[in-house]
């Protein structure tokens, strides 16, 4: 059988259910453990949330450095307001239920402003994450990659902060993964960079980091990876294996968030609906 009709119910507080005031009316649990149980979802979506922002602003990937050589992060700006949005998810969840239980007005009110904040950076931290998704571009990286990676004079301390953080980011990720530049090996000798300028072709055409390298870490044969051999150097570019993870968070902390503010929306409506059938 379904819950009789709430349409028209009207909840006493707290002091008069302890006076026997109230009816035992069935609609009104059942709404009640529907709220509840929608508390109990926005509660653990909070915590998840949490959990996948604190993953994603750790940088597992090491990306933040060249995030930050474009003066662009907000990516992770979003994140952090997830995680502030989905710890408030969770502990107003609590609230809410308590409220809601002992049919409270003023703690239902609470309640609900306190969530209509929470709901508002939620909004903003969802809509920030989806729209930085185009934001990484192979254009981006090989931009900074050329500009930035081992320049020798940099023009002031921000600067050279970007410099170091972007060769320093390059290096690892060439020499861990495998792979040479943005596309490949190529980016070296098809565009002007930094490197070339103060690098010949002959000497180093491309970084040694390039090379494939043996268990000591040195190239397995330098000078076949200076002349472009297969097997020597690195012909694969670094671009998916950096802007895929970062694609991939970005795409959870949008869409996770998103979906729960469909869930929660339908939540406040409800208890909205209830706090105004809640007698004085």
């Amino acid at each position: 059988m379904g819950c009789p009709s709430i349409l028209s119910f009207k909840v006493l507080p707290t002091a008069a259910v302890i006076k026997g005031k109230m009816k035992d009316d069935s609609g009104i649990r059942c709404f009640q453990s529907l709220l509840i149980f929608g508390n109990v979802v926005i509660g653990l979506c909070g915590l998840a949330l949490t959990a996948e922002c604190i993953f994603f602003v750790s940088d597992q990937s090491g990306i933040y450095p060249l995030l930050e050589a474009t003066d662009n992060d907000d990516i992770f700006g979003a994140a952090w307001i997830g995680i502030f949005a989905g710890f408030c998810l969770f502990v107003l969840s609590i609230l809410g239920i308590i409220g809601i239980m002992k049919s409270n007005r003023r703690l239902l009110m609470v309640y609900l402003i306190l969530m209509f904040i929470v709901y508002a950076f939620e909004v903003a931290s969802a809509i920030t994450a989806a729209t930085q998704q185009n934001f990484f571009i192979p254009e981006l990286f090989l931009k900074q990659m050329l500009e930035f990676y081992q320049n020798p004079n940099p023009i002031n301390n921000d600067n050279l902060w970007k410099i170091n953080g972007v060769t320093r980011t390059w290096n690892r990720f060439m020499l861990l993964n495998g792979c040479c530049g943005v596309n490949g090996p190529q980016d070296w000798q098809t565009y002007n960079s930094v490197f070339r300028q103060f690098n010949s072709d002959s000497a180093y055409p491309w970084p040694q980091q390039c090379c494939v390298m043996n268990s000591l870490g040195q190239p397995v044969n330098l000078d076949a990876c200076k002349l472009g051999v297969a097997g020597y150097v690195n012909l694969n570019g670094c671009y998916d294996l950096m802007a895929g993870p970062m694609t991939r968070h970005a795409w959870g902390v949008a869409w996770f968030g998103f979906s729960i503010l469909c869930w929660t929306f339908w939540v406040l409506l409800g208890s909205m609906f209830y706090w105004t059938r809640i007698e004085y």
